[in-house]
């Protein structure tokens, strides 16, 4: 049987995905995450181990006990617009923890690592869609530290897969994996949230050079990012390189497109207000995929077309919104 997969940030959104799936591909799973973000709901496969993942006698400690061969590393903190005011905080969280999670991983004997990076750590881009080769320009600490992990990945001295999300979006609500984000901070719960209770959408500036005036982004579904995470290890363990690999479908759909699929969903309108752009949004992320398809075998799946990522998260957030309201924390959806 193939060693235990360690995966920090494992009771997060994303992170959370890769452990169902993990555990599904029959793989031991070892989830270590502080909870400081992510949530116990998300909870229901392999060993759980509470503490932090830039703790490097921990992570040594939990590497050796289990006998880990692989780590799939999420713990982060992921807001672009919380990084702006928290670039110190970002810089410890996201690059700091990397370093100690590399090291203590190394020593302890660790073969492969898998790492959640993002597509902020090209900035606005030169052309679309963007390929791997393209250059590391961020905008924001966040997509700053991204990047400088990634640098801290490549010279770590353990085979490393950096990918390099797009717009992380869905739900699996058959196993309750939902985003349960507080404050939530993703377009697409943000809207149904608008929808469903007559709330007020807040969009960051009407008047980038699109085709309707807002950003374009280039959304792939969380249960296809779990898969990706699984393609990554198999590559690193059969012996194949480290590198830096997009996960996106090459579509991007703007604000207003996804306004009006959540509107599809839910029956209802979303009422929006236009608001001044935020600092460190690049007009258009659209991924250039054909690296991963190439070298990972991996590709979005049909899960992946706009409306059938809103259906999949209007169910989970009627979930979260079910689950709140029992709990006298709102009204019921």
């Amino acid at each position: 049987m193939s060693a235990p997969v360690l995966v920090t940030g494992g009771a997060g959104y994303v992170g959370a995905s890769a452990v169902r799936a993990l555990a599904a591909a029959g793989r031991r799973v070892v989830v270590l995450d502080d909870l400081s973000t992510g949530t116990r709901a998300h909870l229901r496969w392999g060993t759980f181990v509470e503490g932090d993942a830039g703790d490097p006698a921990l992570v040594g400690r939990v590497c050796r006990e289990h006998g880990v061969g692989a780590v799939l590393h999420f713990a982060a903190k992921t807001s672009v617009e919380a990084s702006v005011g928290d670039p110190d905080g970002y810089f410890r969280a996201n690059v700091v923890t990397t370093s100690h999670l590399v090291r203590a991983a190394r020593d302890a004997g660790v073969r492969a690592i898998v790492f959640s990076s993002s597509a902020a750590v090209y900035g606005t881009p030169r052309a679309l869609p963007i390929p791997e080769d393209h250059p590391l320009e961020p905008e924001s600490p966040y997509g700053a530290t991204k990047a400088e992990a990634e640098r801290v990945l490549a010279e770590g001295g353990v085979p490393a897969a950096c990918l390099r999300y797009f717009n992380a979006a869905g739900a699996e609500p058959d196993a309750g994996l939902c985003e349960r984000h507080d404050p939530e901070t993703h377009l697409i719960p943000r809207a149904l949230d608008a929808a469903a209770r007559g709330s007020t959408l807040r969009v960051f500036g009407g008047d980038w050079p699109t085709a309707d005036g807002t950003c374009v982004r280039d959304y792939v579904h969380v249960a296809d990012l779990a898969t990706a995470h699984l393609a990554a290890l198999a590559h690193l363990e059969r012996g194949g390189r480290g590198g830096a690999w997009n996960l996106g479908t090459g579509r991007g759909a703007s604000v207003r497109e996804v306004v009006g699929a959540v509107e599809r969903a839910t029956g209802r309108p979303v009422r929006v207000e236009v608001v001044p752009r935020r600092r460190g949004d690049p007009v258009a992320l659209v991924a250039d995929p054909r690296r991963a398809e190439r070298d990972l075998g991996w590709r979005a799946t049909a899960r992946s077309t706009l409306d059938a990522i809103v259906a999949d998260a209007f169910t989970g957030w009627r979930t979260v919104a079910a689950e709140t309201a029992a709990a006298g924390g709102g009204p019921r959806p």
